[in-house]
């Protein structure tokens, strides 16, 4: 296929391409006929990945279970073969489709911006480390296993690699080249991050649950429940004796938090991708926002220090947590690990949506103009943090349910009435609050006033009455003014000039010390489920209410949603950040 071979942009000469303003005077039939054929393209891609979503979806699923005939070698061959064609396509768009003349005529300054860049680098590190504690834990008896088990973790750790580099590089491109390769592509490489994320939950999912099951039963009941029920992995079947073999098993496990955000960002990324392909940018009437990230500039450190300190809390709660619950079977120690984790948490929640209102209202106030400019990034990250929080508000509605329907009623189930309550207000709040400051224009540059300001601005002491006593009236000739062509200041516009900017920092730092405590109260938010503290499992209240089988996997479908929301929380905070 070579470069020639424009698709439905080949008829764009390159005087056209040159300049975007001629789709405007183009007949409407032509345009018509081009924004169909882009949306037929785009269909066939979509129906391409809904269904090999399906087909992913039906394998891992039914892997996870002991009853059906379907292996996890059968879902890592289909995730393996799927890796493989993403990585060949990547290698074909950055050896040849990117490298055609007027391949990428421009780019989307808005989508992958570097914060989620860098955090897609940082979550693929911990991703290359997890497959090579896999690689090291199957090859620690690979006699007794598949093949592919070996082989999985070798192509995903070469996906993993491909793939970062080629949304580090190419994350901003709008292609007009082999457009309908390059959406299918795209959305091949989205399915395929879907995949991988699927087939991580469940496997965590199954692990926890045999973890549980192991310290609450002895090893013959533990093995009568595997043949009944959840399927356990194939290498629990082989003798992982040695204590190097233990500490790959356990060190993989733990780094599948890492890997699990790592699929949902380069999704959102390679969705954005998806959008701009054949897209048409004009700068002129989409101006670029040159942001410049100060951290620690024009900020109060109140509410940064009040984020740190919940930061640390919450690690030494996370740990306590793990120690009494996971590592001890005294009732006593669980119902006070519990009692630590719900107090945290709703002071946690409670202090997160008064700060949520109260940014709220400082945008109420805001004299910033609305970014109403066609933004798929902007787009994509308030229809993923709207989803995401259906997770958390599934388990919390269920939460309450049970513990309103169910007696006796204790302080263990009065405190997780309360935190499923403010987990419903904080999600809501939070969610206006980034919403509103995503939809914001950038503030101005404050060093953007006239030089007469500027000397005002410079003194240590202004008196107003003085500085009216020189200015002339409004009605008096201002003859050396008008030779000069200066214009008056009446005295009610210059106090005005003098008090505003004042007015506008002081919401500005408001703004960005709300964004910054939000961020760090998210972050340990996100830490402590994704690293076992988990009380849903824990608490016998919804267990007991709703059985042994449903509850468990309400809680496994939902809480991973739960767990992305509070991560892509972080992302999207960092940018009203910087745009306050």
């Amino acid at each position: 296929m070579g470069c020639g071979h424009k698709d439905d942009k080949a008829s764009l000469s390159s005087s056209q391409r040159a300049s975007f303003s001629h789709q405007s005077h183009q007949p409407p039939s032509a345009a018509a006929s081009k924004e169909v054929w882009k949306k037929g393209g785009r269909m066939f891609s979509i129906l391409l990945a809904v269904h090999l979503v399906l087909l992913a979806c039906t394998l891992v699923s039914s892997g996870a279970f002991e009853k059906i005939a379907v292996h996890d070698y059968d879902v890592f061959f289909l995730l393996t073969i799927m890796m493989l064609i993403v990585i060949v396509w990547i290698i074909f768009y950055l050896a040849s489709t990117s490298r055609c003349p007027d391949a990428i005529l421009c780019k989307d300054s808005h989508a992958g911006p570097i914060w989620l860049r860098g955090g897609l680098i940082l979550f693929a590190i911990f991703s290359l480390v997890m497959d090579v504690f896999k690689i090291g834990y199957y090859s620690s008896f690979y006699s007794c296993l598949s093949a592919i088990k070996i082989i999985y973790p070798i192509v995903q750790a070469i996906f993993v690699v491909v793939q970062t580099y080629f949304l580090w590089t190419s994350a901003k491109d709008c292609v007009h080249v082999h457009l309908n390769v390059t959406r299918c592509g795209l959305m091949l490489t989205l399915t395929t991050n879907l995949a991988v994320w699927m087939s991580a939950v469940t496997d965590e999912s199954v692990h926890k649950a045999h973890s549980k099951l192991k310290k609450n039963a002895t090893e013959e009941i533990f093995r009568w429940l595997l043949k009944v029920g959840m399927r356990s992995s194939s290498a629990e079947e082989c003798n992982c004796n040695s204590q190097i073999c233990q500490l790959f098993k356990n060190g993989y496990f733990w780094l599948y938090p890492f890997n699990i955000e790592y699929s949902l960002f380069a999704s959102a990324m390679v969705y954005v991708m998806w959008k701009n392909v054949g897209r048409f940018i004009d700068h002129h009437s989409h101006p670029i926002h040159r942001l410049k990230f100060r951290l620690f500039r024009r900020t109060f450190f109140v509410r940064i220090v009040l984020g740190l300190i919940i930061l640390v809390s919450g690690l030494g709660v996370l740990i306590l947590y793990e120690v009494q619950v996971n590592s001890s079977t005294e009732s006593s120690k669980k119902r006070q690990a519990l009692t630590m984790y719900y107090i945290f948490n709703i002071v946690c929640l409670g202090l997160m949506s008064l700060v949520c209102i109260g940014g709220s209202v400082i945008y109420r106030f805001d004299k910033r103009d609305m970014d109403r400019h066609k933004n798929p990034t902007r787009t994509l990250d308030v229809a993923l943090l709207m989803g995401a929080a259906l997770g958390q508000y599934a388990i919390s509605y269920y939460s309450i349910v049970a513990i309103v329907a169910s007696t006796p009623r204790d302080t263990i189930s009065a405190l997780n009435l309360t935190y499923a309550l403010l987990m419903i207000a904080q999600h809501t709040f939070q969610n206006i609050f980034i919403i509103e400051g995503l939809h914001r224009q950038p503030p101005k540059e404050d060093h953007k006033h006239s030089s007469h300001q500027k000397d005002l601005y410079g003194l240590t002491f202004v008196n107003i009455n003085a500085v009216s006593l020189r200015m002339p009236d409004s009605g008096s000739t201002l003859a050396p003014s008008a030779a000069s062509g200066t214009e008056a200041t009446h005295p009610s516009d210059l106090v005005r000039s003098l008090t505003v900017p004042k007015k506008m920092n002081w919401r500005r730092r408001c703004l960005r010390e709300i964004s910054m405590f939000l961020l760090l109260s998210n972050i340990i938010l996100w830490i402590m489920p994704a690293f076992g503290a988990r009380p849903q499992f824990d608490n016998d209240t919804e267990l007991n209410f709703y059985g042994d089988s449903m509850w468990p996997a309400i809680v496994d479908i939902c809480l991973p949603f739960g767990i992305f929301y509070r991560m892509h929380a972080v992302a999207s905070l960092l940018e009203v950040y910087i745009m306050s």
